[in-house]
């Protein structure tokens, strides 16, 4: 039996949403196994004086969880 776990996080670049997007996906890479898909929640930017200074983009993320085979 397969199951999914999916959480959800924030990643932020000067660049773009995508780069954003890549940011979050990269994070979770380091920590988590198994990374199945990625689906874009949202976006979001920061302005200051009438610019875009930063790009946010909201994420879930999906793995498989792994399990430890029983010794029965």
């Amino acid at each position: 039996m397969t199951v999914v776990k999916i959480i959800e996080l924030i990643g932020s670049s000067p660049k773009d949403w995508e780069d954003a997007v890549k940011v979050a996906l990269a994070e979770a890479a380091k920590t988590v196994d198994n990374i199945k898909s990625i689906y874009v929640k949202s976006c979001k930017a920061t302005v200051e004086n009438g610019k875009i200074v930063e790009y946010r983009a909201v994420v879930k993320i999906a793995f498989v969880v792994k399990r430890e085979k029983s010794t029965k």
